[in-house]
């Protein structure tokens, strides 16, 4: 098994001194590098980048500078979603972004994990869990979305929020560590799509 299997499957691995994982990081670094450095007017250009760099892109989203990733091919994102500056994902793991998700600036989506021990950690021994936001989610500002974590359909997270465990569908959850505080109400939710389910408890 590689150690790119290795960290697909959830187990440990070197992250550190395997050429192929590398050679991927070494690729998306170059690819976010002229991403971030694209000007204002080379909108066409940036977003070209960006697909190169992702996993997958859905149509009509939009990715603002400065975003950094690690290795991008494990990160997708759906249709007509919004991150807005400073977004930095760890995706050692997938990261999974649904349809309709804002990203509030300065967030962050962890998927590694390293180990306690000190001589391993230094090493650069490490694993991850995959990370999933659903579709119609709102995410504030400053807020840290830690590995294995899934985020529920159109759910809302307060901003500075430190999200260490799943949120259901349609709650608001705040703080550190997130909670749900309550759950949304069909007003409050407004005209949602038939496949999310709006009438569903």
């Amino acid at each position: 098994m590689t150690e790119r299997e290795k960290c697909m499957a959830g187990e440990w691995y070197d992250a550190a001194g395997d050429p192929e994982l590398q050679a991927i990081m070494q690729r998306t670094q170059e690819l976010m590098y002229d991403f971030n450095h694209a000007r204002p007017s080379e909108r066409e250009k940036a977003n070209a980048l960006l697909r190169q760099a992702l996993g997958s892109v859905g149509e009509g989203s939009v990715v603002l500078a400065p975003f950094q990733c690690d290795y991008g091919v494990n990160i997708h994102i759906g249709r007509d979603c919004f991150f807005n500056k400073g977004c930095c994902i760890l995706d050692e793991r997938p990261v999974e972004f649904g349809d309709h998700v804002f990203v509030g600036p300065m967030c962050g989506f962890h998927a590694a994990i390293h180990p306690t021990d000190i001589a391993r950690r230094a090493a650069g021994i490490e694993r991850a869990e995959p990370i999933r936001v659903g579709s119609h989610v709102w995410i504030g500002a400053q807020v840290c979305v830690l590995p294995g974590v899934s985020i529920g359909d159109c759910s809302i997270v307060g901003a500075g929020s430190v999200v260490t465990r799943d949120i259901p569908p349609r709650s608001v959850a705040v703080g550190n560590p997130c909670r749900v505080i309550r759950t949304l109400t069909e007003e409050e939710l407004g005209e949602i799509p038939d496949e999310f389910g709006k009438n569903e408890p």
